[in-house]
């Protein structure tokens, strides 16, 4: 599964120049929110063993390939700036580590505030965190730039992490190629977010060893077929999904290693979205056609694919399917609060009562899953893995995830004005027989 996982990725970036890839992570970073004007620095090492880094005081928000600096093996360096004051520490991680090409080094707020706590975000909190990001190392205080903070950073990488927070400073993430690094350092950060906002929930729970080892048996093995030629409709599903993904992104409902997308395409088939692949840059192509039971050959659909299989059979007006992990949406989740949608009409309208399921039935009890979503509960919560969304379409189910964002971010900001008032039973009522709403 890595294997498929890493070819995907090869055959997307394998001919992009090192400055190409800093500038289209810088830029990500940046846009994001994860780094600021002159903030964080990234470094690549060619085959050559150059090293390409971003340069000193440059506007990280305007990033050209023309401004990336190339320090060359024997010390000498090209370019028409000055490479990053903090390169030293890149250059000690790349002498202990042999293994790890690309370097990455920000100051987004929420993992700045763990390292000014002195404490690491719990990998233990969402399934994937302790699979992308393996284990996170706490480095005390250096000089930036100075030699000390290089050798602390690289006696850390020495020791085989490859992510460590650095005390009162940031995160360095290290990998094979830059996107690795980069999707380490984006679900720490994502993770970190959803840990701070469920601290004002009463803190978070934790995945035991036990229901992480249910979360891990594979889903999504499926028997191949050989599909035909596509049609006009799947054509405009795969274009759909693709965009929706590329927009949930773009708002922060999803990270670019978790997030489900699926669309009924007829009674015995659905395009769902790949296991694997950074969701900013899917395209058609990528999606992954399921029918009968069977996966469009050599293509792994996401884990969810069962589900979703079961899902369409038991549920012939259900044609969409999203699986997400909004950060809002997420502080309840893990914190084991009801996200309650009788905060104003419309959220109730279109969320309706949002059941909450254990993290084992994902994987184990797709029947249960399938019972406790109807056109009258489109939505439910899956502990410590996120929510799971249903529509008549794929718009109507991005609408609700949306919603119930909003609903989330809502109800925590009306946490810190006072007590939540919740819309009664005859009120609601009042909503189901004014807008006809299913029962």
């Amino acid at each position: 599964m890595n294997e498929n996982r890493h070819k995907a990725r090869d055959q997307k970036f394998q001919y992009l120049h090192p400055a190409d890839q800093i500038v289209m992570i810088m830029e990500r970073i940046y846009t994001y929110e994860m780094t600021t004007t002159s903030g964080g620095n990234i470094s690549v090492r060619d085959e050559e063993g150059r090293i390409w880094i971003t340069p000193a005081g440059v506007d990280k928000g305007s990033l050209t390939r023309n401004d990336i600096v190339c320090i060359l093996p024997s010390g000498g360096c090209e370019g028409k700036h000055k490479p990053s004051s903090e390169y030293p520490f890149h250059l000690a991680i790349y002498a202990v580590r042999p293994d790890l090409d690309a370097v990455l080094h920000a100051h987004p707020p929420a993992l700045v505030s763990f390292s000014a706590v002195g404490i690491t975000p719990d990998l233990h909190m969402l399934p994937n965190t302790r699979h992308i990001c393996k284990a996170v190392d706490f480095v005390p205080y250096g000089l930036p730039g100075s030699d000390d903070l290089g050798e602390k950073i690289a006696a850390s990488f020495g020791e085989g992490f490859n992510t460590v927070l650095l005390e009162n400073h940031g995160v360095v993430t290290a990998a094979q190629d830059l996107f690795e690094a980069f999707k380490q350092f984006e679900t720490l950060d994502y993770s970190a977010r959803i840990q701070i906002k469920a601290q004002g929930l009463g803190g978070h729970t934790q995945i035991s060893a036990e229901q992480m080892t249910i979360y891990d048996q594979k889903c999504n093995d499926l028997p191949e077929f050989e599909p035909g030629a596509a049609s006009s409709r799947e054509k405009a599903i795969r274009r759909d999904i693709v965009q929706m993904m590329q927009r949930s992104y773009q708002q922060g409902l999803i990270t670019s290693t978790d997030g489900t997308f699926a669309v009924r395409l007829d009674e015995n088939s659905f395009l769902i979205s790949p296991y694997g692949y950074d969701r900013k840059y899917l395209d058609e192509g990528d999606i992954v056609l399921v029918k009968n039971g069977q996966r469009q050959k050599g293509k792994f659909p996401s884990r969810s694919s069962r589900l979703v299989t079961q899902l369409f059979q038991t549920h012939p007006k259900v044609d969409a399917f999203i699986l997400a992990h909004a950060p809002n949406v997420m502080a309840f989740n893990v914190s084991g609060k009801e996200l309650n949608s009788r905060i104003i009409p419309e959220a109730y309208i279109l969320l309706r009562d949002i059941a909450t399921l254990p993290i084992e039935s994902l994987t184990q009890d797709h029947p249960y899953i399938v019972s406790q979503l109807s056109p009258s509960q489109p939505l439910a919560m899956v502990q410590n893995n996120g929510i799971l969304v249903t529509g008549d379409s794929l718009l109507q189910a991005f609408d609700r995830l949306e919603v119930a964002e909003y609903t989330a971010k809502a109800i925590l900001g009306a946490h810190q004005l006072g007590s939540v008032k919740i819309m009664n039973d005859a009120v609601i009522s009042e909503l189901i027989t004014a807008f006809k709403l299913p029962t």
